[in-house]
């Protein structure tokens, strides 16, 4: 499918890191970060990044924050946001202007967001 496809996943938390990585590994080659600083420093050191999937509530920078910056930096990547609560004005916001493709529910529904990934792709 893709496994050639770098994939950033960034969560503040150890367990969604590593659930996210076991479900999608065989799809993708997934590079994960613990913050949304991490995942810029990764961003910018490593240009094979295709797609970028980042959780919404992280300590220090929310994830349509950490996406603020990335489409500054990088306005063509693909980026999806992720959470466990309900969906509020900031991510409906980045939805609306394009800035986020869309926002998957926690716990991950492994279908939606392969499909979703791959269908921005284009394969």
């Amino acid at each position: 499918m893709g496994e050639n496809i770098n994939l950033l996943y960034v969560d503040d938390e150890p367990i969604n890191l590593m659930l996210f990585n076991r479900v999608f590994k065989d799809y993708f080659n997934i590079i994960t970060a613990d913050s949304g600083s991490k995942g810029l420093e990764i961003l910018r050191i490593n240009p094979g990044i295709k797609i970028v999937v980042s959780d919404m509530k992280m300590p220090g920078m929310n994830g349509i924050e950490f996406i603020k910056i990335i489409k500054r930096e990088i306005p063509g990547i693909p980026c999806f946001i992720m959470t466990g609560y309900d969906m509020d004005e900031e991510i409906k916001e980045a939805l609306n202007i394009g800035m986020v493709k869309k926002c998957f529910k926690k716990p991950l529904d492994k279908d939606d967001i392969l499909n979703s990934v791959m269908n921005v792709l284009g394969n």
